[in-house]
Protein backbone atom coordinates (compact mmCIF):
# COMPACT_ATOMS: atom_id res chain seq x y z
CA UNK A 1 0.00 0.00 0.00
CA UNK A 2 3.05 2.25 0.57
CA UNK A 3 3.85 1.82 -2.89
CA UNK A 4 0.38 3.14 -3.84
CA UNK A 5 0.62 6.01 -1.76
CA UNK A 6 4.04 6.76 -2.75
CA UNK A 7 2.71 6.89 -6.72
CA UNK A 8 0.51 9.41 -5.00
CA UNK A 9 -2.65 7.05 -5.92
CA UNK A 10 -5.31 6.56 -3.21
CA UNK A 11 -6.25 2.87 -2.78
CA UNK A 12 -9.97 3.18 -1.55
CA UNK A 13 -10.21 5.78 -4.65
CA UNK A 14 -8.72 2.97 -7.01
CA UNK A 15 -10.79 0.30 -5.44
CA UNK A 16 -13.86 2.58 -6.05
CA UNK A 17 -13.25 3.51 -9.35
CA UNK A 18 -12.66 -0.16 -10.37
CA UNK A 19 -15.96 -1.03 -9.09
CA UNK A 20 -17.49 1.58 -10.89
CA UNK A 21 -15.73 0.79 -14.12
CA UNK A 22 -17.00 -2.77 -13.96
CA UNK A 23 -20.20 -1.55 -12.96
CA UNK A 24 -20.37 0.94 -15.50
CA UNK A 25 -19.01 -2.26 -18.00
CA UNK A 26 -21.80 -4.15 -16.82
CA UNK A 27 -24.38 -1.29 -17.67
CA UNK A 28 -22.45 -0.84 -20.87
CA UNK A 29 -22.77 -4.97 -21.49
CA UNK A 30 -26.37 -5.32 -20.51
CA UNK A 31 -28.41 -2.45 -22.15
CA UNK A 32 -26.14 -1.33 -25.00
CA UNK A 33 -23.82 -3.93 -26.41
CA UNK A 34 -26.24 -7.23 -25.87
CA UNK A 35 -29.02 -5.03 -27.65
CA UNK A 36 -26.67 -3.49 -30.63
CA UNK A 37 -25.56 -7.03 -31.09
CA UNK A 38 -29.23 -8.47 -30.95
CA UNK A 39 -30.22 -5.39 -33.35
CA UNK A 40 -27.35 -6.75 -35.71
CA UNK A 41 -27.54 -10.16 -35.99
CA UNK A 42 -31.68 -9.25 -36.77
CA UNK A 43 -30.24 -7.35 -39.15
CA UNK A 44 -27.93 -9.54 -40.35
CA UNK A 45 -30.18 -12.40 -40.26
CA UNK A 46 -32.94 -10.42 -42.61
CA UNK A 47 -30.15 -9.39 -44.92
CA UNK A 48 -29.59 -13.47 -45.83
CA UNK A 49 -33.12 -14.15 -46.08
CA UNK A 50 -33.97 -11.47 -48.22
CA UNK A 51 -30.54 -12.89 -50.58
CA UNK A 52 -32.00 -16.19 -49.83
CA UNK A 53 -34.96 -15.29 -51.11
CA UNK A 54 -33.74 -13.65 -53.90
CA UNK A 55 -31.94 -16.92 -55.25
CA UNK A 56 -35.28 -18.73 -54.68
CA UNK A 57 -37.13 -15.85 -56.81
CA UNK A 58 -34.53 -16.21 -59.37
CA UNK A 59 -34.50 -20.10 -59.68
CA UNK A 60 -38.51 -19.69 -59.71
CA UNK A 61 -38.33 -16.86 -62.56
CA UNK A 62 -35.77 -19.54 -64.38
CA UNK A 63 -37.98 -22.76 -63.72
CA UNK A 64 -40.88 -20.99 -65.22
CA UNK A 65 -39.23 -20.11 -67.92
CA UNK A 66 -38.49 -23.11 -69.11
CA UNK A 67 -41.80 -24.14 -68.46
CA UNK A 68 -43.30 -21.44 -70.29
CA UNK A 69 -41.04 -22.32 -73.10
CA UNK A 70 -42.70 -25.70 -72.89
CA UNK A 71 -45.90 -24.88 -73.18
CA UNK A 72 -45.06 -22.57 -75.87
CA UNK A 73 -43.95 -25.55 -77.57
CA UNK A 74 -46.54 -27.71 -77.08
CA UNK A 75 -48.62 -25.29 -78.03
CA UNK A 76 -46.86 -24.89 -81.27
CA UNK A 77 -46.64 -28.57 -82.05
CA UNK A 78 -50.68 -28.44 -81.34
CA UNK A 79 -50.94 -25.57 -83.75
CA UNK A 80 -49.18 -27.27 -86.45
CA UNK A 81 -51.68 -30.58 -86.08
CA UNK A 82 -54.26 -28.69 -85.93
CA UNK A 83 -52.99 -26.70 -89.19
CA UNK A 84 -52.18 -29.90 -91.11
CA UNK A 85 -55.39 -31.53 -90.22
CA UNK A 86 -57.58 -28.28 -91.20
CA UNK A 87 -55.44 -28.37 -94.58
CA UNK A 88 -55.83 -32.18 -94.87
CA UNK A 89 -59.77 -31.83 -94.17
CA UNK A 90 -59.38 -28.77 -96.97
CA UNK A 91 -57.69 -30.95 -99.42
CA UNK A 92 -60.47 -33.70 -98.94
CA UNK A 93 -63.53 -30.57 -98.87
CA UNK A 94 -61.60 -29.26 -102.12
CA UNK A 95 -61.57 -32.97 -103.95
CA UNK A 96 -65.28 -33.33 -103.16
CA UNK A 97 -66.70 -30.19 -104.02
CA UNK A 98 -64.55 -30.28 -107.62
CA UNK A 99 -65.70 -33.69 -108.21
CA UNK A 100 -69.44 -32.65 -107.64
CA UNK A 101 -68.49 -29.52 -109.07
CA UNK A 102 -67.00 -31.66 -112.51
CA UNK A 103 -70.44 -33.78 -111.88
CA UNK A 104 -72.62 -31.16 -111.82
CA UNK A 105 -70.92 -29.68 -114.64
CA UNK A 106 -71.32 -32.72 -116.96
CA UNK A 107 -74.66 -33.19 -116.21
CA UNK A 108 -75.48 -29.83 -116.72
CA UNK A 109 -73.41 -30.05 -119.93
CA UNK A 110 -75.20 -33.26 -121.54
CA UNK A 111 -78.85 -31.79 -120.20
CA UNK A 112 -78.10 -28.56 -122.14
CA UNK A 113 -76.67 -30.29 -125.57
CA UNK A 114 -79.66 -32.57 -125.36
CA UNK A 115 -82.23 -29.83 -125.35
CA UNK A 116 -80.03 -28.14 -128.14
CA UNK A 117 -80.07 -30.96 -129.86
CA UNK A 118 -84.09 -31.45 -129.76
CA UNK A 119 -84.53 -27.81 -130.48
CA UNK A 120 -81.77 -27.48 -133.18
CA UNK A 121 -83.93 -30.24 -135.08
CA UNK A 122 -86.97 -28.57 -134.81
CA UNK A 123 -86.80 -24.81 -135.62
CA UNK A 124 -83.35 -23.99 -137.03
CA UNK A 125 -83.73 -20.66 -137.69
CA UNK A 126 -85.38 -19.66 -134.51
CA UNK A 127 -83.29 -21.87 -132.47
CA UNK A 128 -80.05 -19.89 -133.29
CA UNK A 129 -80.79 -16.96 -130.87
CA UNK A 130 -82.27 -18.86 -128.23
CA UNK A 131 -79.40 -21.46 -128.31
CA UNK A 132 -76.79 -18.74 -128.31
CA UNK A 133 -78.50 -17.53 -125.06
CA UNK A 134 -78.98 -20.70 -123.43
CA UNK A 135 -74.95 -21.31 -124.13
CA UNK A 136 -73.85 -18.12 -122.63
CA UNK A 137 -76.74 -18.64 -119.57
CA UNK A 138 -75.55 -22.59 -119.14
CA UNK A 139 -71.72 -20.76 -119.42
CA UNK A 140 -72.16 -18.41 -116.85
CA UNK A 141 -73.82 -20.53 -114.54
CA UNK A 142 -70.77 -23.27 -114.87
CA UNK A 143 -68.29 -20.73 -114.81
CA UNK A 144 -70.74 -19.21 -111.61
CA UNK A 145 -69.85 -22.26 -109.77
CA UNK A 146 -66.72 -23.00 -110.71
CA UNK A 147 -65.93 -19.51 -109.91
CA UNK A 148 -67.52 -20.17 -106.44
CA UNK A 149 -65.42 -23.42 -105.80
CA UNK A 150 -62.52 -21.89 -106.70
CA UNK A 151 -62.97 -18.51 -104.38
CA UNK A 152 -63.71 -21.21 -101.79
CA UNK A 153 -61.04 -22.80 -101.94
CA UNK A 154 -58.68 -19.49 -102.10
CA UNK A 155 -60.57 -18.36 -98.78
CA UNK A 156 -59.74 -21.58 -97.11
CA UNK A 157 -56.10 -21.50 -98.18
CA UNK A 158 -56.06 -17.66 -96.81
CA UNK A 159 -57.29 -18.34 -93.83
CA UNK A 160 -55.16 -21.68 -93.29
CA UNK A 161 -52.05 -19.43 -94.36
CA UNK A 162 -53.23 -16.52 -91.93
CA UNK A 163 -52.98 -19.52 -89.00
CA UNK A 164 -49.64 -19.79 -89.60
Amino acid sequence: MELFEALGLNVKILLAQLVNFAVLLFVIYKFGYGPIMKVLNDRQNKIEKGIKDANEAKEKLVEIGNKEKEVLAEARREAQEIIKKAQAIAEESKAEVVEITKQEAAKIMADTKKKIEQERAQIMSEVKGEISELIITATEKIIGKKMDAQEDKRLVEEIVGGIK
